[in-house]
């Protein structure tokens, strides 16, 4: 998002790496930020004093709001926006948490947990069909290149939130690219927005932590 409104206003900022595997999010500095102790976290330093937000989805739409005066990502029609709400909570409360279950106990125990593994697996394919059948049209026979908007919708929120994960179903080995084979429109959304200039940056290893490998 950050790589999206600095393509399209006067935006700029700075980041910080944390090393998850030691912790780095569970120190007192970090939780006074978030007391939940997870990343992401965003610190508005045009507030005074600076604002942290965490969440996100609530990270997503504060930057919606503060700063896309436009609404570029956003809707000013209001069953369009609500449509664009419904998405991103979607993702957010289901698709997003059952990923990272279906990878941690398919990929970072020493014995991997067959039943939990498949229990999630299988919800996670059940999320990636409901995206099929919105961006297939199958119910309201409109076709669309994003999760929400009129017609073939427009490249919101909506799918800044879902993107990052649903684009990395590959990384931890457990869903095959014949299982996804099953949702065309959805591979199609995946490399629509690659492509995008933003992403592309956003995506780069200097958002990614390169520290040794444990």
């Amino acid at each position: 998002m950050c790589e999206e409104l600095r393509e399209h206003y006067d935006f700029d900022f700075t980041w910080t790496l944390l090393d998850t595997r030691t912790n780095d999010q569970k120190k007192d500095w970090f939780l006074r930020l978030n007391p939940n102790g997870k990343v992401p976290v965003i610190v508005d330093n045009t507030k005074s004093p600076p604002f942290p937000v965490f969440e996100t989805a609530a990270e997503l739409l504060y930057l919606l709001k503060e700063h896309d005066k436009d609404d570029v990502f956003g809707f000013k029609d209001e069953y369009e926006r609500s449509e664009c709400l419904q998405w991103l909570f979607f993702w957010h409360g289901g698709g997003g948490p059952i990923q990272g279950q279906m990878t941690f106990f398919g990929t970072k125990l020493k014995q991997k947990e067959e039943f939990a593994t498949q229990r999630f697996k299988t919800e996670v394919l059940r999320t990636y069909n409901v995206i099929e059948i919105q961006l297939s049209g199958k119910y309201t026979g409109q076709e669309k290149k994003y999760l929400a908007g009129k017609g073939e919708g427009k490249y919101s929120v909506a799918d800044i939130g879902a993107w990052p994960w649903v684009s990395g179903w590959g990384h931890s080995g457990l869903i095959s690219k014949e299982e996804m084979d099953a949702y065309p429109h959805l591979l199609q959304w995946i490399d629509r927005i690659r492509e995008r200039p933003a992403v592309q940056k956003g995506s780069d290893k200097k958002y990614m932590f390169q520290g040794p490998i444990s």
